[in-house]
């Protein structure tokens, strides 16, 4: 019969190892962490924007704003483009008409619409509602789903969302979702985000489903 013990020593000597430089590689991590944390003592509002081809840029919008009703922050909700289906995010966060304000002022996508002229002025009447809450501090986040895209087609001139964004309340955060982000957008926002693709069921003929797309 063979012995075996001497392998299970090693075995057991390796793991104590392994597990000896992940303890000092995370003691080294928790060293660096800590005084980024230390160094980061800023309090004040910041604006997120999510954007790229990828899919997930509303959804990790409104799990912003779910996160926000949480810490009892009073939340605003403008959705440009989109309206003319209801989403299962709008059909939540009806019914918390406390904490939430949710405005869809699209009428759908671009390609369905196929009306620049009404776009921009539902563009325009939805900018108007965004800057109610722009003005409004008891509100302490803001969601702007697919603003990125009314600037992208040119619906608003961008350097007015920007003043309007950089005049909001001191401890006020924005998320702003949609594709093509415009640069200008990009170099004044704090938190930039651009989700891309790696797979996607529609690519393979699944089709938007509610609960996943919508």
């Amino acid at each position: 019969m063979s012995d075996n013990t001497g392998n299970t020593d090693n075995t057991s000597n390796d793991l104590d190892a392994l597990n000896e430089r992940h303890r000092v590689r995370m003691e080294r991590k928790k060293a660096i962490i800590d005084a980024k944390i230390a160094a980061a003592d800023k309090q004040i509002g910041i604006v997120i924007v999510n954007t790229g081809n990828g899919k997930g840029k509303s959804s990790s919008g409104f799990g912003m704003a779910v996160r926000a009703m949480g810490h009892g922050m009073k939340v605003g909700v403008v959705q440009f483009i989109k309206g003319a289906m209801q989403t299962g995010e709008e059909m939540f966060l009806r019914r918390f008409p406390e904490e939430v304000s949710f405005h869809s002022m699209g009428e759908g996508y671009t390609w369905e619409t196929q009306n620049r002229e009404r776009d921009i002025e539902k563009a325009e009447q939805a900018w108007e509602q965004a800057k109610r809450f722009l003005a409004d501090p008891a509100v302490g986040l803001v969601v702007l789903d697919e603003l990125n895209i009314a600037l992208k087609y040119r619906y608003l001139d961008v350097n007015t969302v920007i003043a309007d964004l950089l005049e909001r309340p001191a401890m006020q955060h924005v998320v702003i979702t949609g594709r093509g982000a415009p640069q200008e957008l990009i170099d004044v926002a704090d938190t930039v985000t651009e989700m891309n693709v790696v797979k996607h069921a529609f690519k393979v003929g699944i089709g938007a489903q509610a609960g996943t797309e919508w």
